[in-house]
């Protein structure tokens, strides 16, 4: 009988981290955010969160999709999830917009509602309805479940392949991901004019990543080996970008440089550039070599397996509730800081409060005792 391995307690610190601080950056203008990680390299919390949903899905759908007999079971695995993050961003989504409405009516502060693309519902309500309803248009700040959705709903497909193919996959996605940043290719944002702020067909080479990995892990093995030169080389990276990100005159001149290379050797943009969106060569090398480095020594899972990390692990375990519970309370936030003005004990109150509250609702999902069945 096969033993089941321990649950690999990096994945559920590293997510809880990345949901600490994407909450701590939704709330803006706070003196905490200059000490999050995208203040320290090219990425931040984001792409890490979707690496690491990527490594998820693999590890929880990959069995499923090794073996021909039970694919519909895979298939039904997965588009069960995916319902449940439809269902998860639509409460969200009116949870976002009357948590900001109750910031107009007690705090007598409307300027909330006109910001994170909300005002679409009252200046073209009926348009904007069916946006939201078909994920086309999305609020700030809640808009990463829609592109964690869309990926994971062709997951299974991905899955099948990593399981056969894993170098053709990775290869199509890097050129899925060359032509959309080449061309500006996204999903339709309607009823609003561009595409997707998370753009799927750009981000979907993080998660297909991430996914590889996971895919590997179930197997017993690693995606990509642990060799010296790697590790030199990656964190050698990790180590530059944290200082460019840090130090003025590194950046100019990485930025002069990045120039250059665009427009006197004629290198495409996406290779050059700082675009979020489209997840541009600087930000999504800095992601995996950032990933590659840390997974790379033992240290790090005995420290992700410690007692000081077990409230992240507690986040990363319930990172669905948690991350909905955070978007919500960012938007409320961000409306009380219009309302009251920008204070560091303001700040400091809010962001106690809204940590303390996605901690208790973590802590009660994982151990309020679950109803017994007859």
């Amino acid at each position: 009988m096969r033993v089941k391995s321990p649950r690999d307690p990096r994945l559920d610190v590293f997510r809880g981290l990345c949901l600490v601080m994407i909450f701590i950056n939704h709330v803006p203008k706070n003196l905490y955010e200059d000490y999050t990680s995208r203040n320290f390299g090219f990425s931040d919390a984001a792409e890490g969160f979707v690496l690491m949903s990527g490594i998820a899905a693999g590890l929880a759908y990959s069995a499923d999709f090794r073996a021909p007999m039970r694919l519909w079971v895979g298939f039904g695995r997965v588009w069960k999830r995916v319902w449940t993050l439809y269902m998860v961003h639509i409460l969200t989504t009116m949870a976002a917009l009357a948590s900001a409405s109750a910031v107009a009516v007690f705090l007598h502060n409307s300027e909330v509602l006109f910001l994170n693309q909300m005002d679409e519902v009252f200046s073209d309500p009926l348009r904007a309805f069916i946006g939201l309803t078909l994920l086309t248009h999305q609020f700030g700040y809640v808009n990463i479940l829609p592109l964690y959705l869309v990926l994971l709903a062709v997951a299974p497909l991905m899955l099948m392949a990593a399981w056969r193919k894993p170098l053709w996959l990775m290869a199509g996605s890097v050129l899925l991901w060359a032509a959309a940043g080449q061309w500006h290719l996204s999903l339709p944002n309607y009823p609003t004019p561009g595409g997707w702020f998370f753009n799927p067909l750009t981000w979907q080479v993080i998660f297909i990543t991430g996914l590889l990995t996971g895919v590997a892990m179930k197997d017993g093995r690693r995606f990509v080996p642990v060799k010296r030169w790697l590790q030199v080389l990656t964190g050698g990276f990790v180590l530059f970008a944290a200082v460019a990100a840090q130090v003025p005159e590194v950046s100019k001149a990485m930025g002069g440089t990045l120039w250059l290379l665009q427009d006197r050797l004629g290198l495409p943009w996406f290779l050059t550039a700082f675009e979020k969106s489209y997840v541009t060569a600087p930000r999504l090398l800095h992601i995996l070599a950032l990933a590659y480095f840390l997974s790379t020594f033992p240290a790090v899972r005995r420290a992700c397996g410690s007692v000081f990390a077990k409230p992240f692990e507690l986040l990363g375990r319930q990172a669905l509730p948690v991350f909905a519970l955070g978007s919500v309370l960012c938007i409320a936030f961000q409306g009380v800081k219009h309302a009251l003005g920008d204070s560091l004990a303001l700040d400091s109150a809010l962001l106690a409060t809204g940590l303390a509250a996605q901690f208790a609702l973590a802590a009660a999902r994982q151990y309020w005792p679950k109803p017994r069945t007859s």
